[in-house]
């Protein structure tokens, strides 16, 4: 199998490449790894990934139940970013794009993948990874849920949100969740260095190469309301921008349903 066969070139490549200076930590069960980044991350005195085989209590974005069934992938990166607030937010388009490369290295296939705004990664137009970022006194952590091998119901999501897939049932590419991390981390490096170096602006260059949606009309929708409109790009804070019949918008946070 072509996917296997990349997957195994990977992983030895990658085998002495884990990002120098971050640490690895794989638990058997946990909570939910956002909640042990929190909790180490005043002990911590450097960036480490914390992978867990199962979630207790995984949450999504607003709080939302994050379904975990075995052989899914869990992981939080827990950093100490020294940035401004909305600089140290635009890491999550560096983990998008790190996971979509991720996607692509170990299933040797481009065509199906691509990023939802603001944080999705989709596989033939379903949701496969999603990433929540969530601000300490001193820490960031950037979580990132996969279905690898299973995708939960349709009654387990949002109405009218993006259905979900695994990796598995659309690719045929069984990946282990530590495989998995084991080239997810050192392509994220990589878009972190570009980030720290040359700014948002190459990630957002390459994020829109692979945006979902871009140029088709669109519905975002924000705390207290709706708006429908042509998705035209990402600006260089990161929000959304939708041309409507009022005007261009620029919205910072919303979801969005197609």
């Amino acid at each position: 199998m072509a996917w296997l066969q990349s997957l195994q070139t990977l992983l030895s490549n990658n085998r002495h490449k884990w990002p120098e200076g971050v640490g690895r930590t794989v638990l058997p069960t946990v909570d939910s790894t956002m909640s042990e980044a929190a909790r180490v991350a005043a002990s911590s005195a450097f960036p480490q990934w914390i992978m867990a085989h199962e979630q207790t209590a995984a949450h999504g974005r607003r709080g939302r139940h994050w379904s975990n069934p075995a052989g899914n992938f869990a992981a939080t990166l827990l950093m100490f970013p020294t940035e401004a607030p909305e600089l140290v937010a635009l890491r999550s388009f560096a983990a998008a794009l790190a996971l979509h490369d991720t996607f692509i290295a170990v299933t040797g296939r481009t065509d199906p993948f691509s990023l939802k705004w603001p944080n999705d990664v989709l596989l033939n137009g379903g949701k496969v990874a999603g990433i929540l970022l969530e601000r300490g006194p001193s820490h960031l952590a950037i979580g990132i849920g996969i279905n690898l091998a299973h995708a939960p119901g349709v009654s387990e999501v949002e109405a009218g949100a993006v259905a979900p897939v695994s990796l598995a049932d659309e690719t045929g590419a069984l990946v282990t969740p530590e495989e998995f991390l084991d080239v997810l981390a050192p392509t994220y490096a990589t878009w972190e260095s570009q980030f720290t170096t040359y700014g948002f602006a190459p990630l957002r260059e390459a994020w829109l190469s692979r945006a979902a949606r871009l140029g088709e009309v669109i519905r975002a929708r924000t705390m207290t309301e709706e708006h429908t409109g042509t998705f035209e790009t990402i600006d260089a804070f990161g929000n959304l921008v939708l041309a409507t019949t009022k005007g261009k918008l620029a919205i910072p946070a919303a979801e969005v349903y197609f």
